[in-house]
């Protein structure tokens, strides 16, 4: 194991440790669920690293036809949907304790971040109706970079525009402006701590796509 990873998983199970023991200040509403800071934001903050790095590799791809480029765009930009999920989760939990309802559909910050996810599932439905490799790789690498441009409106300029529960829209105060200094020493060093939670992932779902690459690339030259 590289020694980044040991310091990664260090580094991320000491933030959460004292994340979940520290005291903190009851937030009125939040209370004891503001510790979902911790967790929810960096979650969404690795998504967003994942999908910047994905739409690079399909620019990559697309610039040099490099087919590697391709199996590291679609592994990052899993990697990314999976903490994207992990995201809406933990959103929902969070709306369920503060708001009273796991979801609903009067909130445009949870609808649009699905309606975000379900195009980046697209993506990887799309990649599944092509045998041909170098087509699949060219048209996932347009869909990768249309569905990256689509993130900031859906995920932070339309939801901002609506009437909206979620901190920072409509009226409501942003988390900068309610965070006790006590939950930002823990939520920084936990942002570093999901990105580089998110990096080993993908440096493992990555090896893990080329091996299958080559193992097919091999079946296809013994048949």
């Amino acid at each position: 194991m590289k020694i980044w990873k040991i310091a990664v998983a260090i580094w991320l199970t000491l933030v959460l440790i004292v994340g979940f023991l520290l005291r903190i200040p009851m937030i009125p509403i939040l209370e004891e669920t503001a510790r979902n800071l911790f967790l929810h934001v960096p979650m969404w903050m690795t998504m967003s690293v994942c999908f910047f790095i994905g739409v690079v590799h399909s620019l990559r791809y697309l610039s040099s036809e490099n087919i590697d480029f391709d199996i590291k765009a679609a592994s990052v930009t899993k990697v990314g949907v999976i903490f994207g999920i992990c995201g809406l989760l933990t959103g929902s939990l969070w709306a369920r304790f503060t708001w009273g309802t796991w979801w609903t559909f009067a909130e445009p910050k949870i609808n649009m971040s699905a309606m975000a996810m379900m195009i980046y599932v697209g993506y990887f439905v799309l990649r599944s109706a092509f045998t041909d490799e170098k087509k699949r790789a060219k048209v996932s690498a347009v869909f990768n970079i249309f569905a990256a441009t689509t993130i900031p409106f859906l995920l932070y300029i339309i939801p901002r525009q609506l009437p909206s529960l979620h901190p920072g829209a409509d009226g409501n105060p942003a988390f900068s402006d309610m965070t006790a200094p006590e939950l930002r020493v823990i939520f920084y060093p936990a942002v570093i701590g999901f990105i580089g939670l998110g990096m080993w992932l993908y440096d493992l779902t990555y090896r893990t796509q080329k091996l299958e690459y080559k193992h097919q690339q091999n079946k296809l030259q013994q048949g």
